[in-house]
């Protein structure tokens, strides 16, 4: 059947888009903002529950790092590699670490979603690197952009969902929340405190572990393995008493925290990272 003029238009349209967002494109303005591959992603996410892949299992398209003490964009020792499809944190190049903390930035910012993914701890700690850091990676949530960090800033102000892994013998619970630059209310109560353990069990050894977060902007936050909530806060917000945030204030930056970028950690233990994907609600 010969189509009308309203259907030709539409189905025009609808082939515009797709091209546009198939190649990563921006379409005029007015009618959409520019489409990420995450975008272009859309119809794989529609057969897989909503699910979009952020990596892409062959190399770091779509990420970018930034290292205390190197310029943002500079992959510090070749710290953040692909191989074998894992996305790996490796100090292979290394002889010690002198406090070159990593961060691999995801390309744009999200405020109400869930992402997921699998990690896990592999080999030997980094000479040099601190003992709190063995087996401790994480998913950095609400963050900064990466080019507004300092080149010597440790840590972006974000929400840290904390990664673990145990040593073998003692209990040591993972998905914890850290708060570099950032306090949260929990219970009704402001947090202030850099560090808060969740509920969940410890993992050991070199095994995989799916987790996943659900960030409703700044109305809640919950940290879930084996798809039970093991902890739960809201309000995330920039700390006023913090050197790095009274910065980002002072340009202007909202002190409650709606939005902001995802990154992964490099602390100065091996970690793989696999399927990391997210949903957006």
């Amino acid at each position: 059947m010969r189509p009308t003029e309203t259907e030709a238009l539409g189905r025009r349209r609808f082939l515009s888009r797709a091209l546009a967002g198939a190649a990563g494109l921006c379409l005029p303005f007015g009618t959409a903002s520019c489409l990420s591959a995450a975008d272009a992603s859309a119809g794989a996410a529609a057969k897989s529950g909503g699910w979009i892949p952020l990596f892409n299992g062959k190399d770091l398209d779509g990420w970018t790092p930034k290292f205390r003490g190197s310029d943002y964009k500079v992959n510090y020792k070749n710290t953040f590699r692909v191989e074998n499809g894992i996305l790996r944190v490796v100090y292979d190049q290394y002889t010690r670490f002198a406090g070159e903390f990593g961060h691999l930035f995801f390309r744009e910012p999200f405020s109400n979603y869930v992402v997921r993914l699998e990690y896990r701890f592999v080999g030997d700690q980094v000479p040099g690197g601190p003992s709190w850091a063995f087996r401790n990676s994480g998913i950095m949530i609400h963050s900064q952009p990466p080019e507004t960090m300092e080149k010597d800033q440790e840590f972006p102000a974000s929400i840290e969902v904390q990664l673990l892994g145990g040593d073998g013998t003692h209990e040591r619970t993972t998905a914890n929340l850290c708060t570099p630059s950032t306090n949260v209310v929990m219970g009704g109560k402001l947090v202030t405190q850099h560090c808060t353990e969740s509920t969940s069990k410890t993992y050991h050894g070199d095994q995989w572990v799916t987790v996943e977060v659900e960030v409703r902007g700044s109305r809640s936050i919950r940290h879930l393995l084996e798809g039970k909530a093991v902890l739960e806060y809201s309000e995330p917000q920039l700390d006023e008493a913090d050197a790095y945030a009274k910065k980002l204030l002072q340009r202007g930056t909202p002190k409650m925290i709606e939005s902001g970028y995802l990154c992964l950690q490099a602390e100065s233990h091996p970690v793989e990272f696999r399927k990391v994907e997210l949903r957006k609600l």
